[in-house]
């Protein structure tokens, strides 16, 4: 529900979570190939779980930058009023 006090030009810092997401990869892959070669089974499952979530997030990430800005309401269109509360 959009109120009015968010900023009309918000945002989000996608080229920054894609490079933390980059790093994350880098470091999961890196903690998987190490725990697997020295006999770390769980921690290798531990850190390939991460590997995987780090990639979708990484796919997402890139989704979103291709799909570039969305439409956002200017200042002359109003708030949307908030659910009126019927009380039995």
């Amino acid at each position: 529900m959009r109120t009015g006090s968010e900023p009309t030009t918000a945002r989000s810092a996608l080229r920054l979570r894609l490079g933390l997401a980059l790093w994350g990869l880098a470091w999961a892959l890196f903690g998987t190939t190490a725990f697997a070669l020295v006999g770390r089974p769980g921690w290798a499952a531990a850190c390939g779980a991460l590997w995987v979530v780090t990639t979708v997030d990484l796919a997402m990430v890139i989704r979103h930058i291709r799909q570039g800005p969305h439409y956002q309401p200017g200042r002359d269109i109003p708030p949307y009023l908030p659910p009126e509360r019927r009380w039995p």
